[in-house]
């Protein structure tokens, strides 16, 4: 995956945050996904940089973390919001 992309959620999401963690809804399938404490990190973190490789920057310094576990999770959360329609990823 190519890190120096933009991730832009798509206006049909809608969150909500209850305590720790962000309920997302998809009001064009009507699918509903919970995100944990990590994941409602994540994706604030992509909502604020939106570029991907400052997203990674941005976790690998606020956790204790190997950077290419890091680097695999964080792929791995964007392909899951891009094959569920989440999201768009656009060049720079």
């Amino acid at each position: 995956m190519d890190f120096n992309q933009k991730i832009i959620f798509l206006d049909t999401v809608f969150i909500q945050e209850v305590d720790d963690e962000i309920i997302v809804l998809d009001t064009n399938t009507e699918n509903y996904f919970g995100l944990n404490k990590i994941g409602s990190v994540i994706w604030q973190t992509i909502k604020e940089k939106q570029v991907l490789d400052e997203v990674y920057k941005t976790l690998l310094e606020r956790y204790d973390a190997d950077a290419e576990v890091l680097r695999a999770d964080l792929e791995n959360f964007v392909v899951k919001l891009l094959e569920g329609g989440l999201a768009k990823a656009e060049e720079l």
